[in-house]
């Protein structure tokens, strides 16, 4: 499934109306030559454009390496109650840990007035893309196969957690919780099929600078290949290791 990324500011302008829609398109096209005040006073002033292009090219420099994505962003009000100076020239910026990626916050300061202020813009970025969408309800444990989902066009943007678009990447795990027909397969929905219960005997391997030891122990958790687990070895120790893909499980030291 191709797709063309294509940009589009949602109507939430309506949503935002007087001062806070002047402050909210001046703020994230970094306009400046024009107080808050004579912008808001002016109904003909259009600034919509700048804030399309700004929101455009900060969500393509965000977009996905190498994946098909359509972007959709949608804008929120600033708070209605907000008495804001007026400001020549406001600055966009995302606060530290945010970023255009589903339900977030654009962050705007005024760097051009009498009296600094700093205010944070609600915004939404969807990302559609391909993936896989459960057609089966799929209990705990069972093994998923190519039958359980089709393929169809999402919202990435949706959940933190990465979507799974390789049915190579899900085909032949198993569901780590209850899975609903219609819900997009993410890497937190599936784990590797268990190689060990809780108390089996597993072969150890600890590696070193030039050398291997082996040894037995008793897992501590069950285990598939490529999980964390500790093994309580034969003297009391207690070590943790990753499960290889024949059920060993490796120590380095």
């Amino acid at each position: 499934m191709r797709s063309i990324p294509v940009f589009s500011f949602a109507p939430a302008r309506k949503a935002l109306h007087g001062a806070a829609l002047s402050l909210a398109l001046i703020g994230m096209a970094g306009f400046s030559g024009q107080s808050l005040a004579q912008a808001a006073a002016d109904p003909a002033v259009d600034l919509a454009p700048l804030t399309q292009q700004w929101l455009d090219d900060a969500v393509s420099r965000n977009q996905t390496a190498g994946m098909p994505l359509r972007m959709e962003v949608s804008v929120g009000a600033l708070d209605s109650r907000l008495r804001l100076a007026p400001c020549a020239k406001v600055e966009p910026y995302l606060p530290v840990g945010a970023r255009l990626w589903g339900r977030t916050r654009l962050g705007l300061r005024c760097v051009q007035g009498a009296t600094a202020w700093n205010v944070f813009l609600p915004v939404t970025v969807k990302a559609y893309g391909p993936a896989w969408v459960l057609t089966n309800n799929v209990a705990p444990g069972a093994v998923l196969t190519a039958n359980d989902a089709t393929e169809a066009e999402v919202d990435w943007a949706a959940d933190n957690t990465p979507v799974m678009a390789n049915p190579d990447l899900w085909v032949g795990l198993v569901a780590s919780r209850q899975l609903m027909v219609g819900q997009a397969l993410r890497q937190n929905m599936v784990r590797a099929p268990h190689l060990f219960r809780a108390g089996a005997q597993v072969k150890v391997m600890a590696q070193g600078p030039g050398y291997a030891v082996t040894s037995a122990g008793q897992a501590m958790s069950a285990g598939g290949a490529g999980d964390s687990v500790r093994i309580r070895m034969s003297n009391g120790r207690i070590v943790g290791g990753i499960v290889s893909a024949d059920g060993t499980v490796e120590v380095a030291l």
